[in-house]
């Protein structure tokens, strides 16, 4: 089993939740976050001063799916998330070692 973690633009949440959804993917967690990469943030004016933002807003998905998935389920939210400009994020694969629903008790590929 694998874990993904894919940090991505706030305004592309909608197309990788709903292409994950037509690629069968049920379940992923979404957290709201905040840092920066390469491009370090920004320079806004507001009310005529200058501000630095050097973390910028993103969104967090992480899912744990099986082996096999892994592959389609990547390029599905690599191309719902992709612009094509500086900062549309990154996706992260770990492995995992066990999975228990705590309603029932199933492990492995059956407690997704």
């Amino acid at each position: 089993m694998k874990k993904i973690e894919a940090i991505i633009q706030p305004h592309k949440l909608d197309a990788v939740k709903d292409a994950l959804k037509a690629a069968g993917i049920d379940g992923l967690t979404i957290f709201e976050v905040h840092g920066y990469g390469r491009q370090k943030g920004h320079t806004e004016v507001y009310r005529g001063a200058e501000y630095k933002v050097d973390v910028l807003p993103k969104v967090k998905i992480e899912l744990v799916l099986d082996d096999v998935d892994l592959d389609r389920v990547i390029a599905v939210i690599t191309e719902a998330a992709r612009s094509g400009k500086i900062g549309d994020g990154k996706i992260f694969v770990s492995t995992i070692d066990e999975v228990i629903r705590i309603r029932n008790g199933d492990r492995g590929a059956t407690a997704l």
